[in-house]
């Protein structure tokens, strides 16, 4: 099966360095410029970066739900148009936010109080209308940590893996809803503090950041909200807060 052999690199016993409760979640990636992925953005708590999000539009963002949990929404801002995580670029607060109560779909649409100021640095990206095809090359980036409770990244970081079969995907955490899809590679992974991110191919969002076993482990995939499956709640969600 395509991809399989991801999976069966490393004859290493494997301990669990994680769970799906272990929502917070770039790991053998390299550095990138903001304009290499110009839809990312800072989720900031207090701030201090805590979550990536996607740019939907110039009012609009999209995140995980387990990332905007806080009632009081003053503590959140979200940066755009920065390589570096709490400096440069645009800085605006929240003004509203939508979740998605399922756990498996671990999504919520940020409204921002100020419209973005879209530019090379600053840039939507359409979502994905169907499923990426197993072994696809997919994109994910973030300033989560480097490795499995290790440092977090001082510069914006990207990675390339690859969609996972889901019966694989599933063979490795017993069971994988439609509303999820899997991607990985050796050795590299989303980690803790890019929940929320961009997972994106073909030019396309197909995942948002969401969990997953550890960061990296061999035969655990990162899981990412399936965008294409979840979209009639997206559209939803946005006329709601608009």
């Amino acid at each position: 099966m395509f991809l399989q052999w991801a999976f069966l690199i490393s004859s290493a016993t494997l301990i669990s360095a994680g769970s799906l409760s272990n929502w917070e979640r770039i790991v053998g990636g390299q550095p990138a410029n903001i304009s290499e992925v110009p839809w990312q953005a800072s989720l900031e708590v207090d701030g201090e970066h805590d979550c990536g999000a996607v740019i939907f539009s110039d009012q609009i963002l999209i995140t995980a739900a387990h990332c905007v949990r806080r009632r009081n929404l003053k503590v959140y801002s979200v940066r755009v148009g920065s390589s570096k995580p709490n400096q440069g670029g645009q800085l605006v607060k929240i003004a509203g936010v939508m979740r998605n109560e399922r756990n498996t779909n671990d999504i919520a649409v940020i409204r921002l109080k100020t419209k973005l100021q879209l530019g090379d640095s600053v840039r939507p990206i359409p979502l994905a209308d169907k499923d990426p095809a197993d072994g696809a090359s997919a994109l994910v980036s973030g300033w989560g940590r480097i490795k499995y409770q290790g440092s977090v990244a001082k510069t914006l970081l990207k990675v390339t893996v690859n969609i996972v079969n889901r019966r694989v995907c599933s063979a490795s955490y017993g069971y994988i809803a439609r509303d999820q899809i899997c991607a990985a590679a050796p050795g590299k992974d989303s980690c803790q503090g890019d929940s929320g991110g961009p997972l994106v191919s073909d030019g396309k969002l197909v995942g948002i950041v969401s969990t997953g076993n550890g960061c990296a482990l061999p035969h655990f995939p990162g899981i990412y909200v399936n965008v294409a499956r979840i979209r009639p709640w997206i559209d939803n969600a946005i006329k709601s807060l608009m």
